[in-house]
């Protein structure tokens, strides 16, 4: 099918939203004194996931992990809270860092992950933009624009270098609960230095091999719960969890800018 599409500059997308950022682009972001949340899910790992065409889009963002017995990958995504509109936003509704803007602000409307089908219906932007009298965005599954093309293969790129970075992240920052993927995220919120200075550390230390560490999912959903302990999972509910250092959020209650909620794994 093809798609059509033009930007409105209606800053719908620039509002309420929370803006999957690499590791460079969230240490900008943070020197800009803005906001960055980590967002951690995670999915158990069986060896046969492996040689999944459709597990390899998850593969590429994690890391290994344990939790109890259970071989699993655990996903962070370093990511701009934007509450209201976008800290970039102009008045006139054009990015005040458009040179320098967020790769996935580039790529957009544009799905990042190739098994996910472009579904006008779930973007922010209003019907007009996605008239046939705008210029022809996507062929198929196959973006047209070369500039998007190449943005989403630096996204890609830029994954692969970072998963290590948020492993040791993770290890910095002491995050050591999870929600299972296809379910909920969980959304930790550390201060802007402390973020920079694990970010730091997390960046300038070389990759190196560690015990590998333990997770545990939080849900609160005791089905999903008693599923993971079968196979050897260490699992929390939610309710248990009042004070953890984290929020909960299901998917039908959160907005990630840019990402449909199937991650193909």
């Amino acid at each position: 099918m093809d798609i059509h599409f033009g930007c409105t500059q209606c800053g719908k997308c620039c509002r309420d939203t929370k803006v999957p950022l690499t590791v460079a682009e969230a240490i900008k972001w943070l020197n800009r004194g803005d906001q960055v949340q980590l967002l951690c899910e995670a999915s158990p790992w069986p060896g046969e996931l492996d040689c999944e065409p459709r597990a390899a889009n998850f593969k590429r963002r994690s890391f290994a992990v344990m939790s109890g017995a259970m071989p699993t990958r655990v996903v962070v995504v370093l990511a701009a809270n934007v509450v209201g509109a976008c800290p970039n936003l102009l008045a006139n509704m054009r990015c005040g860092i458009y040179e320098e803007r967020p790769l996935v602000c580039r790529i957009y409307p544009v799905e990042i992950n190739p098994f996910i089908e472009l579904k006008p219906e779930n973007k922010a932007c209003p019907p007009e933009a996605w008239a046939k009298d705008q210029p022809l965005l996507q062929r198929g599954r196959v973006p047209l624009d070369d500039v998007i093309s190449r943005d989403i293969e630096m996204s890609h790129a830029a994954d692969v270098l970072d998963a290590g970075v948020k492993r040791r992240l993770s290890l910095a920052l002491n995050l050591t609960h999870t929600a299972l993927v296809h379910e909920a995220v969980l959304v930790y919120s550390p201060s802007a230095q402390s973020l920079l200075s694990a970010l730091s550390f997390a960046t300038a230390t070389e990759s190196r091999k560690e015990p590998i560490s333990q997770w545990c999912f939080v849900s609160d959903q005791q089905e999903t719960l008693e599923t993971l302990a079968k196979s050897g999972g260490t699992t929390q509910h939610l309710h248990a969890a009042d004070a953890a250092p984290f929020q909960y959020l299901g998917f039908k209650r959160q907005a990630i800018f840019g990402l449909t909620i199937d991650h193909g794994a």
